[in-house]
């Protein structure tokens, strides 16, 4: 076997699994949306993504019910970004001004307070849940119109991951732009969002888009703030939809989880240059 050929079949085996392992990551997806089309009993009895005898019975449940007496679909996305939205622009926001301080700046204790501020990576969140509900209890935030405790806590850039990602990121930025923008007079503050800003696009949308879709798919933290039913967001609302008594719907909660879902996946594909170009010059050093 010549070299051509040699090279042809080791091509031909690496689309092959290339193309078999995307197959098994993408039919779960397939086959939830199949399964909105089908009925219960069939649900269970075939592996199939397709259906002889479609229906749309399981979205028109989802769309039209109500739940806990006020709460609908639609009622459930508007609670979901009435914190999202938020929590989205104080994570980039301080994100971004806790980064140029670290990345810009040389002052005492830097290395040790970066040090620190990336141990709480490996700190889990379950650990922080019992002393935030109690700190929130006494602010009054819990189960607030506002989902203050769900967001608030966004705005003292808490959330390291994207602080430790601009970092590396602004790392890249020339230091002589910084002094070129003091020479014409800005200050730092006109230095960060007149020069550094303009060149994070990528990485602050790479972090948006982190935290958009962390955020709608959070289940813990509105199980844990929000008690009123007609304050649910989508996570707590399709678990709500979960009636025990009458049986499940299937078809219903997989028509709700589909159409929960949508809204992120089509953030993502409108952004999604930004977002691996974010991802990609956020792992080189320069």
């Amino acid at each position: 076997m010549g070299m051509k050929a040699r090279a042809n079949v080791a091509t031909f085996f690496k689309y092959f699994v290339l193309i078999f392992m995307g197959f098994i990551m993408v039919y779960p997806l397939l086959w939830m949306v199949g399964s909105t089309f089908k009925t219960n009993a069939e649900i269970f009895t075939s592996l199939s993504p397709f259906t002889a005898h479609p229906t749309l019975d399981g979205y028109y449940n989802a769309v039209t019910k109500t739940y806990g007496g006020d709460i609908t679909i639609w009622r459930a996305f508007l609670n979901t970004y009435s914190y999202v939205i938020p929590k989205v622009i104080c994570t980039v926001v301080s994100a971004c001004v806790a980064a140029y301080g670290f990345g810009r700046f040389d002052f005492p204790g830097r290395k040790l307070m970066f040090n620190i501020m990336l141990a709480t990576l490996f700190l889990p969140q379950v650990v922080l849940n019992v002393p935030q509900y109690l700190l929130y209890n006494k602010f009054g935030w819990l189960d607030s119109p506002f989902y203050l405790a769900i967001w608030v806590h966004c705005a003292f850039a808490t959330e390291t991951y994207f602080v430790y990602q601009l970092v590396q990121f602004m790392r890249n930025v020339p230091r002589d732009l910084d002094e070129a923008a003091a020479i014409d007079g800005c200050s730092s503050f006109q230095t960060l969002y007149k020069v550094i800003v303009p060149m994070l696009g990528p990485a602050l949308v790479s972090c948006a888009l982190f935290q958009f879709m962390w955020s709608c798919n959070d289940f813990m933290g509105p199980l844990l703030y929000v008690s009123t039913p007609g304050k649910y967001p989508m996570s707590l609302f399709v678990k709500l939809s979960m009636d025990g008594d009458t049986g499940f719907a299937w078809n219903k909660i997989l028509a709700l989880s589909l159409i929960s879902i949508l809204p992120q996946l089509i953030v993502f594909f409108c952004a999604q240059d930004q977002f691996v170009e974010g991802i990609s010059a956020g792992a080189v050093k320069g």
